[in-house]
């Protein structure tokens, strides 16, 4: 079995290129593309993402968030050690990241961490802003003797189906708050409020506050996460990336990829793992290659990360 993240020195893997997101999101923001971080919510649909980016050549994170484990019912060692043995199948000639997206819990963490997760988002958003510093602060510490990358955000992200958080309640991202944030607790990137929503747009309509994000990356050089990106239109995104400034090097994607699935075995609402792994294989099939084409059609024209491995 491929070594996990306690072998990894620097932010890199010894045996294949799975990092933290240091490099990843350093060569996004400087080249003015962002990288997909794909909500697999199920270990099936790990492969297709992977497969996806090997054929676009472009970086990839494939994520799992805690609501996620809880309501899909999938484990996280599961999921890390299905994301090993496929990076170990595959043997993918392009960078690859593990990340915990949206969690409050330090055990959560922590367990991801032992996992192999090569970084981990911690969301005390709706913490006041010296909470929300001291418990960043905590994590990073956690996550240091593992070489993991640390995601936080600030602002409150709404949402539309509480997959992710559990208020659609939204906060802007104050830009000078944004700015000292980053420099009392040295994270490696920040998720900012700046108009999206995690779900799927009924009622309202996506939108991005570009001034904001350019006055952000006027006064920090941590790179920006942009959440929400379900059904946002890819020139929303593609201009995000492309802010002079640095704009957004990672966007979130998360219902898209299981409403894909979904669509495919003929269910709505979401499914556990354990329903998901009853389905036919030829259920398993299909779905896991609409994933595939979703994620190629993702990083092609709506990320602009291909052949930026």
């Amino acid at each position: 079995m491929m070594k996990k993240s306690d072998h990894i020195q620097n932010g890199e893997n010894e045996m294949a290129d799975i990092q933290n997101l240091t490099k990843l999101l350093a060569d996004a923001r400087e080249k003015g593309y962002a990288v997909g971080s794909f909500s697999a919510r199920y270990t099936k649909l790990i492969r297709p993402i992977i497969q996806a980016a090997i054929n676009t050549n472009s970086p990839v994170i494939v994520q799992l968030s805690e609501k996620e484990v809880i309501r899909h019912k999938v484990g996280i060692k599961e999921f890390a050690d299905e994301f090993y043995r496929v990076a170990e199948e595959l043997d993918p000639q392009i960078p690859l990241s593990l990340h915990l997206d949206h969690t409050k819990t330090l055990d959560v963490i922590k367990e991801a961490l032992e996992a192999g997760f090569t970084s981990v988002m911690i969301d005390a958003s709706e913490k006041d802003f010296d909470e929300n510093t001291a418990i960043t602060q905590r994590v990073m510490e956690m996550a240091e003797p593992y070489h993991a990358t640390v995601e936080a955000e600030l602002g409150k992200i709404g949402t539309t189906d509480f997959a992710e958080t559990d208020t659609d309640e939204e906060l802007y991202t104050n830009p000078e708050e944004a700015a000292e944030f980053c420099r009392l607790t040295g994270v490696d990137c920040l998720a900012v409020s700046v108009g999206t929503a995690h779900g799927v747009y009924t009622v309202r309509q996506p939108k991005v506050d570009y001034e904001r994000l350019e006055a952000i990356n006027r006064l920090t050089d941590t790179p920006l996460v942009l959440h929400g990106g379900s059904g946002v239109p890819s020139e929303m995104v593609v201009k995000a990336a492309q802010i002079p400034t640095g704009g957004v090097s990672k966007v979130n994607i998360a219902t898209d990829i299981e409403l894909a699935m979904l669509a495919v075995i003929g269910r709505e609402g979401h499914m556990t793992e354990e329903e998901l792994n009853a389905c036919t294989a030829e259920q398993i099939e299909k779905s896991r290659e609409a994933v595939r084409l979703l994620v190629e059609d993702k990083i092609r024209n709506y990320l602009l990360s291909e052949n930026r491995a």
